[in-house]
């Protein structure tokens, strides 16, 4: 598994969205890439976070900053999540873990002492040359596009 450091290369990547559409890192070179990994579509915590990106979509956007959530649910909860909560943004589909797994967010996690493999919610800040410019590890659900804004700000 990788540990990605700000400075490194961006893994590419290659899966389906929400709609079926086949999307890969390298479509959005050019743009300063906002990639965020949650847990699971439609939990509280990775409702608010997708909601907070929602609600300042329309500035990040207008900054030039593409929005891409992923997550190892597949694409029918995907849509249903998007459709449910008016996500205007993309959200892959990783079901087969490999985009977690290079870059480095599919970690061992606890939960009442019991041990399981899931997603740790992280956010990477790519530039657009597809460079690792910023990675966020503790992740505030509720202000999450404000926790981008200040890290780029700086």
């Amino acid at each position: 598994m990788a540990t990605l450091t700000a400075g490194t290369k961006a893994p590419d990547f290659t899966a389906n969205d929400q709609n079926g559409k086949t999307v890969s890192l390298a479509d959005f070179k050019g743009k300063t890439t906002i990639l965020y990994f949650y847990p699971k579509d439609d939990t509280p915590g990775c409702t608010a976070e997708a909601c907070d990106f929602r609600d300042n979509y329309q500035f990040l956007s207008s900054q030039g900053y593409e929005v891409i959530g992923v997550s190892v649910d597949d694409e029918k909860s995907h849509k249903k999540f998007e459709t449910k909560y008016s996500l205007p943004f993309t959200l892959i589909a990783d079901t087969d873990h490999t985009i977690v797994e290079a870059y480095g967010v599919w970690v061992e996690k606890n939960m009442y002492g019991k041990k399981y493999m899931g997603v740790a919610r992280t956010t990477f800040i790519i530039d657009a040359e597809g460079v690792i410019s910023k990675i966020i590890e503790k992740v505030d659900t509720k202000n999450s596009s404000q926790q981008v804004l200040d890290l780029l700000k700086n």
